[in-house]
This record gives structure tokens, C-alpha cells and sequence, in this order.
């Protein structure tokens, strides 16, 4: 029997082929059929696993987008366009069981099947780096004061003790933080953390730029001053995220799924120990923002009457084993985290009210919300063809001391528009707003200037 033979029996020329050859030989001098020998020979082929693929037809999404579209505006017609073309590439991805995009859905990217900010799926024993974002748990916390208080002063206060952008502070302020030096001392055991203290400490008690805030305004239902705060995980999150992206992507090389749709299978050791680093890193991020708001209170000598946060980037597997991945949207289902207070924050933008929402649970939506009050266009688009106008009835301060014109509220989708929508699709129950008396923002940096 020779090589011919075994290819005309179906057999591939390559690794192994040779050997096989041997056996079959071997066999035949047994006194052996051909017939025998292709079937035992068949037992000795590894099995190729099939590739991985994506589906070749998509599956249907919840689009709670569409009826908040202008067609007179060529900005929000060209949004929508964009987001929809980027959902029906990513829910060809084999993972996913379901999907959404939220009422302020915008781009996130130019890779087609890139997830929107506003956009949300569920998928089976699979976690997405791409799919929560680089920001890792962006989230919104508020803090309302017992007492009325003058909001300048306080104003004066968070803008003294803040810190955006970037920059470090002093470990030895940091580590007067009992609580965050035990969490950073959990991180040498989890191969996602371990080598990532340093960032975990130097960026405590700072917050972003771009869209992230320290918020100030009043209760419409009881007048109490209330701040919020809007912000991720810093540089921890980011290198957290920068792993999980490197092990997806090399996790499923091979395959022919586009590099931003990789996943981690969820039940692999690996999966287990992305997920344990994300409850971690949940963890400093609270532990951030409440850092910020008890120094405050501390500082004006205000005590706290009710807090809570809720997280719009970030992953929560829910009772039907799914893992439930918010891209820039807002968990509204009963118990989406193990501090779950019934409520969750949906800001629109630096001048308009903050929704405080019960929990609706709606099925379309996957149980989610909007974050706030997306973008119809890029910042510098923006910047390009429209004028950008510092509202003038709030405060508005920028820490670094140079405005940041892309994010004026011009540059954001209609916030009454956003909201309507929240009450009309039924994604929230609009319990209060907080009103706006001013906003600290990170404000445009040298970095930026020089990139």
C-alpha cells in the first residue's frame, strides 16, 4: 500500500501522513482489507476542530434609537445609520444570544461590528473585553447631603480637593485608605492584576476627561444638595482591559473573528480570573468615587444623607447564565450588582437634570437603560461646522483652566429628546432629576494639544 492509496481513501498528505502510511502497512502484512484498513486508520486521524466563524446571518436586536431620529437631520440620520450597521456586523458574532441599542446609541469606532456606546448584548459562556469597553466600570455615584448648603462653597471644596486627567497622587496620601491598600493587596493572586498596585494607587481619588464630571445641583422632589460624580477605573481598568484584550485576541487566533469581537471562554480558568479581576476592579471604583464625595462632605462639614451608584461599562451575568455586556448603558433590572439600591443615575450633560430611575426590566432592552445623551457626531466634527456655546445659567469650571468646547451640551444629542424616550419605550421609571447648579470637568490638556 502507498501514499496514493491512502489520499484516494480520503486521506490528506501533511503531519502524521507518513506514519499512518507505516500502520497501514503494517496492517496489510497482518493480512488486513483495505476496507479494515481505512477504518483503522480513521481512528488514528486527530479530529480538526471545526473554525471558528462568524454567522452568516445576523439575529435581531431591540432598537430603542430609530423613533428619536429626526430624518430632516442629516447628523441623526447618519448616526443611526452608522450604529445599525455596526450592530447587524456584531450580532453575527457566535457568542451573542441578544442584543440592544439604547436611545442615545452613537459610533464607537470605525472597525465594522465595533459595539456602540448605548449598545448592549448577552453572551453564552463568553466575556467580552471590546464589549464593556477600555473604560472600565464608567460609572455615576451621588452622594445627598442632609442639610442645604451654599453650592459655591461646596463647588469651591470639590474643585480643591479633585483631581482629572492625568497625573498621580502621592502614595502616602492614598494609602491613609485602609480599605483600598487590603483590595490592592488581593491583586498578586489574580494573573489579570498582578503588577497593576502601582496604578491602583497613584490614580485613587482622581477622575477622567473627556466626558467625566463632578456634577452639583439639588433634589427636584425635596430641594437637598446632591453631587454626582462620573468616572471609570483609570489606569487600572485600562491595564486590566489591555490584558483581556491581548489573551482574547491570541486566545482565538486562527479563527476568522475580527480581533474586536474576541472573546474569553467565561467558564475557562482564564474566564474565571477576568471575572474575579472585574469584581476587583468594581471594587476601587466605588471605592473612588465615595473616597471623593465623603472627602467633600468631610470638608464642608455636611452629613450624608443617601448614597448609591450604579456602572454603564461593565459585564453582569444574570439568572439565565448569560454574561450581559453595557457599552455605555445603564443596568435597570433588579439586582445587577450585589449593592444594588433600586436605582441607577442617567446623566444628559453638563446643563441639564440628571434622572434618578427605578428599575423597569424591559425584555427588548436585555434590562437596561440609557447611559445619558449620546454624541451625533465626533468631537472634531463637531468643533469643525458648529459653534460650541458655554452655557451661561450654571457653573462651569474646567479643572485644567482651558475649556473643552467638544463637550459643550451642543454636542450631545437632545436631552429631552433622550429622555422622553426613557419613559416612552418604558427602559426607566423616572422617580427624580437632580438639577444642575454647575460642573467641574477635566477641560482640555497639554497632551492633548500635543497628540
Amino acid at each position: 500500500m502507498n501514499g496514493h492509496d491512502l489520499i484516494s481513501a480520503g486521506f490528506k498528505p501533511g503531519k502524521g501522513f507518513a506514519q499512518l502510511l507505516a500502520v497501514a502497512n503494517d496492517l496489510e502484512v497482518a493480512g488486513y482489507s483495505p476496507e479494515l484498513i481505512f477504518e483503522q486508520l480513521r481512528l488514528h486521524v486527530p479530529v480538526e476542530p471545526e473554525p471558528i466563524v462568524l454567522r452568516t446571518n445576523d439575529i435581531p436586536f431591540g432598537d430603542f434609537l430609530k423613533d428619536s431620529v429626526d430624518p430632516t437631520n442629516a447628523y441623526q440620520v447618519a448616526n443611526y445609520a452608522q450604529v445599525v450597521t455596526h450592530m447587524d456586523a456584531l450580532m453575527r458574532v457566535p457568542t451573542l444570544k441578544g442584543g440592544a441599542i439604547m436611545p442615545d446609541a452613537c459610533p464607537s469606532g470605525s472597525a465594522i461590528g465595533t459595539i456602540p456606546v448605548g449598545g448592549v448584548v448577552a453572551a453564552d459562556n463568553a466575556i467580552h473585553p471590546d464589549m464593556h469597553s477600555a473604560d472600565v466600570c464608567c460609572s455615576m455615584a451621588i452622594t445627598v447631603f442632609k442639610r442645604q448648603d451654599d453650592p459655591k462653597k461646596v463647588l469651591d471644596v470639590a474643585q480643591a480637593i479633585t483631581h482629572f486627567g492625568p497625573g498621580k497622587r502621592a502614595k502616602s496620601f492614598v494609602r491613609q485608605n485602609k480599605d483600598l491598600i487590603q483590595l490592592i493587596g488581593t491583586f498578586a493572586d489574580n494573573s489579570f492584576l498582578s503588577g497593576l498596585e502601582g496604578k491602583a494607587e497613584e490614580h485613587f481619588m482622581t477622575q477622567g476627561d473627556g466626558n467625566h464630571f463632578l456634577y452639583l445641583g439639588h433634589l427636584e422632589s425635596t430641594g437637598q444638595l446632591a453631587m454626582v460624580t462620573h468616572h471609570g477605573s483609570r489606569g487600572l481598568g485600562a491595564g486590566l482591559f489591555k490584558r483581556g484584550r491581548q489573551f482574547a485576541q491570541k486566545s482565538l487566533r486562527g479563527s476568522r473573528i475580527p480581533p474586536h469581537q474576541a472573546w474569553i471562554v467565561a467558564d475557562s480558568k482564564e474566564g474565571q480570573d477576568y471575572w474575579a479581576a472585574l469584581q476587583k476592579v468594581r471594587l476601587w471604583t466605588k471605592m473612588n468615587h465615595f473616597a471623593i464625595h465623603n472627602t467633600v462632605a468631610q470638608k464642608i462639614g455636611n452629613a450624608v444623607d443617601q448614597q448609591f451608584w450604579n456602572e454603564h461599562n461593565f459585564v453582569f451575568q444574570r439568572s439565565d447564565g448569560l454574561f450581559y455586556h453595557g457599552k455605555g448603558a445603564t443596568p435597570s433590572f433588579a439586582g445587577f450588582s450585589p449593592d444594588d439600591s433600586g436605582l441607577t443615575l442617567i446623566p444628559m450633560n453638563m446643563a441639564e437634570p440628571i434622572l434618578i430611575c427605578g428599575h423597569m426590566n424591559k425584555p427588548e432592552a436585555l434590562g437596561f437603560a440609557p447611559h445619558g445623551a449620546g454624541r451625533n457626531m465626533s468631537r472634531t466634527q463637531y468643533l469643525r461646522e458648529f459653534e460650541a456655546v458655554t452655557p451661561e445659567h450654571i457653573d462651569v469650571r474646567f479643572y485644567s483652566g482651558t475649556p473643552d468646547l467638544s463637550e459643550m451640551p451642543g454636542a450631545y444629542k437632545d436631552a429631552a429628546t433622550v429622555a422622553a424616550a426613557v419613559t416612552r419605550h418604558g427602559l426607566g421609571n423616572v422617580v427624580d432629576r437632580v438639577l444642575p447648579y454647575g460642573s467641574i470637568m477635566g477641560g482640555e490638556f497639554r497632551w492633548k494639544h500635543r497628540k
